[in-house]
């Protein structure tokens, strides 16, 4: 249950965070190795429920208020929880997988974008801009800043490159909790928001649109689109704050973190 209180988390609870972080992350490596034309997100779905099988975790998502699948699977104009379907990806699609895993009752966070074949370079730019996103809104963190600095950092450069920052939806505090205290804007201003101490750990997860910043949400009472039906990316790490930064507890164990980099 969410607790209104900022959790200060000591070492173990980070060692615990790391072990399920890598999990996660590996997760995320194996699936990429699968995105292709022609595959199904219910098949990626029922392998990231086997990989979490296989290594003594748990997907968070599988019927956690009713959601029946154990990762969401985003296309294209999807900004977020996307449902796996029996529907298969085409060429040229961009795909978001968010996995969650629980290992030992903690939580390891993380989604990461993917092309399906050969991707337009709109697509490529908007997946670029939106991991530059993430990894400034990492770089803001840090004992005794805000949680305004992490969306002030992600929202001066995402709007410089002329896309839009979702505000539905925002970071969310993580640990044996899946979604808990503080919220983590991907906007705002400098200043703002509860002051960042050592020992907090939350998600930061921007969502990108190549257009504007609006959304709704289907009929389905998950899946979330762009109202102008442009193409929305989004990239997620679960960290910890330390006096002089942060930890990434879901850095990729091959490199893998942003997969379109590698191509």
């Amino acid at each position: 249950m969410r607790d209104p209180v900022i959790k200060l988390h000591g070492p173990e609870a980070f060692a615990a965070m790391h072990k399920a972080g890598r999990l996660t992350a590996a997760g995320l490596d194996m699936l990429g190795d699968y995105v292709k034309p022609g595959v199904t997100t219910q098949r990626l779905d029922d392998l990231a429920f086997q990989f979490a099988m296989d290594n003594g975790a748990y997907p968070a998502t599988l019927f956690y208020r009713g959601y029946t699948k154990s990762i969401c699977t985003s296309i294209n104009h999807v900004v977020c929880h996307g449902i796996p379907d029996d529907k298969p990806l085409r060429e040229g699609d961009v795909l978001n997988i968010d996995y969650t895993l629980i290992v030992d009752g903690w939580h390891g966070d993380s989604s990461r974008m993917y092309g399906v074949g050969e991707i337009s370079r709109k697509a490529e730019r908007l997946i670029e801009i939106t991991y530059e996103s993430l990894l400034r809104g990492i770089k803001a963190v840090r004992a005794g800043a805000t949680t305004g600095d992490i969306g002030f950092a992600i929202q001066r450069y995402a709007e410089g490159e002329r896309c839009s920052v979702v505000r539905d939806f925002c970071g969310h505090g993580v640990g044996q909790v899946f979604h808990d205290a503080p919220n983590i804007l991907h906007y705002g201003s400098p200043g703002e928001g509860p002051q960042l101490k050592a020992g907090m750990i939350f998600t930061i997860e921007p969502m990108i649109n190549l257009g504007k910043s609006g959304v709704k949400v289907l009929s389905d009472g998950w899946t979330a689109v762009t109202r102008d039906r442009s193409l929305s990316a989004q990239f997620e790490h679960t960290i910890g704050v330390t006096e002089t930064g942060c930890e990434i507890f879901t850095l990729s164990p091959t490199g893998r973190d942003n997969p379109l980099a590698l191509r």
